[in-house]
C-alpha cells in the first residue's frame, strides 16, 4: 500500500529542495526523520513537514504500522513562479522570478521493496570498505618497511678505523 503526500506552493525553488529530498529517498521514516532534524537547511523543515503529514495519513487512514514504513519516493517539481518587478536606472526595469515547488513522498511497506533495497545498501557497503580499509593498511607497512631496509643498509657496512688518522672510515672511502 502507497501512502502519497503533497505539499503544493512550497516558498522554496525546486532545485534547492532536491538535494535534501535525495538524500532521504529509500530510508526507512524514523531515519529520514533523525536525518532531517540535524540538516540545517529550510528544504529541511518543509520536507519533515511532508513527511510527517504522509506518516500521519498512513498511520490514521490506512491503519498501517509506522516502523514499517520506508520513503518509497521523495520528489521536488517546479511550482507555479510568481513574477515581480525590481526598478532599474534610467527609468527601466528587471524582471524577479519568486519560484515555488511542490514536494511530494510516497511511503510504502511493501516488504519486496524493503528486502532490495536492504541488498543495496549492503553491496554499497562491501564496495566501499574494502577499499579504504585496504589504502589504510598499505601505507603504513611500506613506509616501516623502507624504515627497516635503511636500518640494514647503514648496519651492514662495517668501518675500519685508519690508524694514521682519527676519522673512521668505511670500506668504501666514505668517512663518517
Amino acid at each position: 500500500m502507497d501512502v502519497r503526500s503533497t505539499y503544493k506552493g512550497a516558498r522554496i525553488s525546486a532545485r534547492k529542495v532536491r538535494d535534501v529530498t535525495r538524500e532521504i529517498q529509500g530510508l526507512p521514516v524514523s531515519h529520514a526523520l533523525d536525518l532531517l532534524a540535524f540538516t540545517p537547511r529550510k528544504a529541511a523543515r518543509l520536507v519533515t513537514k511532508t513527511l510527517k503529514a504522509a506518516v500521519a495519513d498512513a498511520e490514521n487512514n490506512f491503519e498501517l504500522s509506522v516502523d514499517s514504513l520506508i520513503i518509497k519516493e521523495a520528489t521536488a517539481g517546479e511550482g507555479p513562479t510568481m513574477k515581480r518587478f525590481m526598478p532599474r536606472a534610467r527609468g527601466s526595469a528587471s524582471p524577479i522570478r519568486k519560484r515555488t515547488s511542490r514536494i511530494n513522498i510516497v511511503l510504502t511497506e511493501d516488504a519486496d521493496l524493503i528486502e532490495a533495497l536492504e541488498e543495496t545498501s549492503e553491496r554499497k557497503r562491501k564496495k566501499a570498505a574494502p577499499k579504504k580499509k585496504a589504502a589504510k593498511k598499505k601505507a603504513p607497512k611500506a613506509k616501516a618497511e623502507k624504515k627497516e631496509e635503511a636500518k640494514e643498509v647503514v648496519e651492514e657496512k662495517p668501518v675500519v678505523e685508519n690508524e694514521s688518522t682519527e676519522e673512521a672510515v668505511t670500506e668504501d672511502g666514505d668517512s663518517k
